[in-house]
């Protein structure tokens, strides 16, 4: 009895020994697979964080997420591409060239062959050795660096002046109006197709002909836009080098016959401007030489009258009374 009951002790022993190495064991094993499963969810959270899922709009993560965009779009509206800028450029040179005709007609195939055009042409004839002229050439945007080069070349370059005027947002501006304005002017031919009253067709068709004309002004500013920013404007001055009256002609010392010259021109001048003076006041002084003479003739009258004879009585006779 007592071997059996000691031997049935140590088995219930041995086999509640083992249940718990084994709870033990399981519980060692699912603790690190906690931690483990924690681990992992940790860095997704954090991988999260970092870089968002697309779509995901939880949190601070969705606001920046979506945001995004928004950032890329001020970013390309702020900054637009080279391609779709749109610049005024102008230019002015004055070159002294030994040929002026000469010149003139290779500026001419410059611009021409570069595309462009000559949109006018002045030339002047300072006497009958000398002329200048003056041009104001059109040339694409692109071909403008060459054409300037080329012109600058010609001769001897004594000014040149430049400048570029950026209007993308003055051409992004009307465009955006354009659009306005057209649909603006559509919704309006809609409402008189819909009009039955007479009253209301009169209305709309004065708003009709009001936004039509604001139309055709955004028109005609988009096609002057258009054509300053797709042909620059080059203006060249062309002069020979010994052209009288230019910085570079010698100034010569007076001589003898220039002096002599200088002073019949001041005397011719001196007597021009007494008869000029005379000839104003000739009506004054006639005036005042006849008034002279009436006054003397009056005063002449009046003194013979004055020293006429006096009519006496004289002693009467021995016949008599006697007259004078």
């Amino acid at each position: 009895m007592d071997v059996e009951s000691k031997s049935g002790r140590s088995f219930v022993r041995a086999r509640a020994a083992l249940v718990a190495g084994s709870l033990g064991l399981l519980l060692a094993v699912g603790g690190c697979g906690a931690s483990g499963d924690s681990m992992d969810s940790g860095a997704k959270a954090a991988d999260g964080k970092a870089a968002p899922r697309e779509g995901f709009t939880d949190g601070d993560g969705g606001a920046a997420a979506s945001a995004a965009p928004e950032e890329q779009a001020a970013g390309k509206k702020a900054a637009p591409k080279p391609g779709g800028t749109h610049v005024i450029r102008t230019a002015t040179l004055s070159v002294e060239v030994k040929s002026v005709p000469k010149a003139v007609a290779a500026a001419r195939g410059a611009a021409e062959g570069a595309g462009g055009l000559v949109a006018s042409e002045n030339t002047e004839r300072l006497d009958d050795t000398y002329e200048t002229s003056h041009l104001v050439l059109r040339v694409p945007q692109e071909r403008f660096q060459e054409v300037l080069r080329e012109l600058a070349g010609s001769g001897k370059l004594l000014s040149r002046t430049s400048n570029a005027k950026d209007v993308t947002d003055q051409v992004v501006d009307v465009e955006s109006r354009i659009s306005t304005q057209r649909a603006s002017v559509a919704r309006v031919r809609e409402l008189m197709d819909q009009a039955e009253k007479i009253s209301d067709v009169v209305a709309l068709e004065g708003e009709l002909s009001s936004r039509q004309s604001d139309l055709e002004s955004l028109l005609a500013q988009q096609a002057s836009l258009k054509d300053r920013t797709s042909l620059a404007t080059i203006t060249l001055d062309l002069t020979p080098p010994d052209a009288p009256g230019d910085d570079g002609s010698k100034d010569e010392d007076p001589g003898f016959l220039d002096a002599l010259g200088g002073g019949w021109d001041a005397f011719v001048t001196m007597l021009r401007w007494i008869a000029v003076a005379f000839g104003a006041a000739f009506p004054f002084l006639l005036t005042a030489a006849l008034a002279v003479v009436v006054w003397r003739v009056l005063r002449k009258r009046k003194a013979a009258r004055g020293a006429a004879p006096v009519v006496t009585a004289a002693p009467a006779g021995k016949g008599g009374a006697s007259a004078s």
